[in-house]
């Protein structure tokens, strides 16, 4: 019969995890833009969001930079 041991490659947990961390984060960016034409909406939710966002891409440059988001 055998065991139950079967190896996968490390970049389909890499895929799994940018997947779930992106997804998860622009979840955070629904209620933002749900309220951003109200008058209370001020100056320094853009500039937080701005951050939020920034930090974003800088997590995705470094994926692309390190060559994580090749398939081959």
């Amino acid at each position: 019969m055998g065991g139950d041991w079967a190896q996968a490659q490390i970049r389909y947990y890499v895929y799994a995890f940018l997947y779930a961390l992106f997804a998860v984060e622009s979840v955070f960016l629904f209620p933002w833009a749900v309220i951003f034409d109200r008058p209370e909406f001020g100056a320094a939710a853009v500039v937080e969001m701005a951050i939020f966002v920034a930090v974003l891409g800088l997590g995705i440059l470094y994926a692309w930079r390190k060559r994580i988001l090749r398939w081959t």
